[in-house]
C-alpha cells in the first residue's frame, strides 16, 4: 500500500529528527513524507533539510502563518499545505505530528488491518508519553478514540468525509463523519507511539475557549456539550478547564459560529453520542 504523510511541524527541532529517523526505519517504507515547516523560528527546517538529501521521497515545504503554537485551523491548514503539494496516486493519506516515535512494524501493520478490512477507513495505534522514566498511555480520549498526532485514512474514506474539517474539533469530526458514511475505525492496542511532548503542553493561552467553541460546532448541543466538557476536564484533571469549555461553546453560541456539519448529519451525531452514554451506563429505553 503507498503511504503518503503529512508533518505539519512549528519549531519541532527537539523532536523532528526522531520522528523522521523512526519512518526511515519502517519495515514497510512511506512512498512520501513531506515536513510542512508552519513559520518556525528554530532550525527544523535545517535538520529537516539535512535529512531530506539521503531520503528522496522526504520533502521540505515551507508555510507562513503566525507564530502562535494553537490546536485546530493552524495545524489543519499545514497540512492542506503539504497535501496539495502531493500527487493523489496514494492508498492511505497520515497526517503525523512532529514529536512521534513510531515503532519499526507501524505502517506494515496499519496495512495489514486495511488489506484485512475493506470497511476500515481510519486505524492507529495508540500514544504514549513518558511520566516518572516510564512510558504510559496518554489518557485524554477513549481508547477506541484514534488521536489528532496519528491520524490514517484510506483514500475513499478521506475523500466522502470532506477531508480535515480547518477547526478545532477535526480529529473527532472525522471518526464521526466516517461512521455517518458508514465506514469503520480502530484502534491497536499493540502499537505503542512514543509522543515525545505531551498534548498542549506548548499551545497559546488563547487555546483553552477552542475545545467548547468546537463542541458547539459539531452540533451537540447544550447538555452534550456540558457532559463532554466534563468529562474531557475529568481526563485532563484540570476543572477549570471545565469552565473555559463552556465559556467556549457560549461563545460559539452567541456569535453564531458557523456549524462544521449540516443538520442530518448533526442529528446522526447527538443520537450516536446519547447511545454512547446510553450503553455505558446501561440505561434501558
Amino acid at each position: 500500500m503507498r503511504f503518503y504523510i503529512v508533518i505539519p511541524a512549528h519549531n519541532e527541532e527537539d523532536y523532528i529528527g526522531q520522528t523522521l529517523k523512526s519512518l526511515i526505519n519502517q519495515s514497510l517504507l512511506p512512498t512520501k513524507v513531506v515536513v510542512v515547516d508552519d513559520n518556525s523560528t528554530d532550525t527544523t527546517s535545517n535538520i529537516v533539510n539535512k535529512i531530506k538529501k539521503e531520503y528522496p521521497w522526504i520533502s521540505l515545504i515551507s508555510n507562513i502563518s503566525s507564530d502562535e503554537h494553537l490546536p485546530g485551523s493552524k495545524i489543519i491548514n499545514a497540512f492542506y499545505k503539504g497535501y496539495d503539494s502531493l500527487d493523489k496516486d496514494f492508498d492511505i493519506i497520515c497526517k503525523y505530528d512532529a514529536d512521534l516515535i513510531f515503532p519499526k512494524n507501524y505502517l506494515e501493520s496499519l496495512a495489514i488491518h486495511y488489506q484485512k478490512n475493506p470497511e476500515l477507513g481510519m486505524v492507529a495505534g495508540h500514544c504514549y508519553v513518558q511520566k516518572n522514566n516510564k512510558w504510559q498511555i496518554e489518557n485524554l480520549t477513549s481508547k477506541k478514540h484514534i488521536r489528532g498526532p496519528i491520524k490514517a485514512y484510506r483514500k475513499a474514506c478521506f475523500q466522502q468525509i470532506g477531508g480535515l474539517k480547518k477547526s478545532m474539533g477535526w480529529d473527532t469530526i472525522d471518526e464521526l463523519l466516517s461512521l455517518y458514511y458508514g465506514w469503520e475505525f480502530k484502534t491497536d492496542e499493540s502499537l505503542i507511539v512514543r509522543h515525545l511532548k505531551h498534548t498542549g503542553a506548548s499551545y497559546n493561552r488563547k487555546a483553552k475557549h477552542l475545545q467548547g467553541i468546537a463542541l458547539y460546532k459539531m452540533r451537540y448541543g447544550f447538555i452534550l456539550a456540558f457532559l463532554s466538557a466534563l468529562k474531557l476536564a475529568f481526563k485532563k484533571r484540570n476543572i477549570s478547564l471545565f469552565l473555559d469549555y463552556l465559556v467556549g461553546y457560549v461563545k460559539a453560541q452567541k456569535n453564531k459560529e458557523a456549524f462544521i456539519v449540516d443538520p442530518k448529519q448533526g442529528i446522526f451525531i447527538r443520537a450516536y453520542r446519547w447511545n454512547n452514554i446510553k450503553n455505558k451506563f446501561k440505561i434501558l429505553p
